[in-house]
């Protein structure tokens, strides 16, 4: 099988699996990150969000193939370390904010919500309406209005 090397969360790793093989996979049974969960597997549902190089993606959606040795994955283990902290201002949000019920697709939730602020505060601008109906996240506790309230009031602290 062919070699893949890349870095996640930080640290270089180099897997031994097929090209076609969904990244999610190789993150959560191959090198034992399991943030992102698996809801759908089809780039639906959202629950497996990280970073790529620093963009939102689904790694259920790309094929470790897809990665060379050049490219990072952040989960929601490594978010915290991309600030320097115990926690990022956004998972702080999340706790102030008592987003969790279930707490499956959260950290999705707060890997999607880092890079729209991130995004938007590129832009110069604050987060409006739009940008947070924007995000496609499934949250089947319907916390949204939490979710929302934690986004804006991490933003300030982004």
């Amino acid at each position: 099988m062919p070699e893949h090397t890349f870095k996640v969360n930080g640290e270089r790793v180099t897997v031994d699996v097929e090209s076609d093989v969904r990244l999610l996979w190789v993150l959560r049974d191959l090198l034992g990150v399991t943030g992102p969960k698996y809801g759908c597997g089809i780039n639906v549902c959202k629950a497996c969000t990280s970073h790529l190089n620093g963009d939102a993606f689904n790694p259920c959606a790309v094929p470790v193939g897809a990665l060379g040795p050049d490219d990072e994955v952040v989960t929601i283990e490594g978010l915290a370390g991309t600030v320097g902290a115990d926690l990022h201002p956004m998972q702080r949000a999340w706790l102030d904010h008592d987003v969790v019920q279930c707490g499956y697709c959260q950290p999705g939730q707060i890997m999607a919500a880092v890079d729209l602020v991130r995004r938007v505060a590129a832009e110069g601008r604050a987060i409006t309406d739009a940008d947070l109906d924007g995000l496609r996240n499934i949250c089947r506790c319907g916390t949204y209005v939490r979710i929302r309230e934690a986004i804006r009031a991490a933003a300030e602290n982004m």
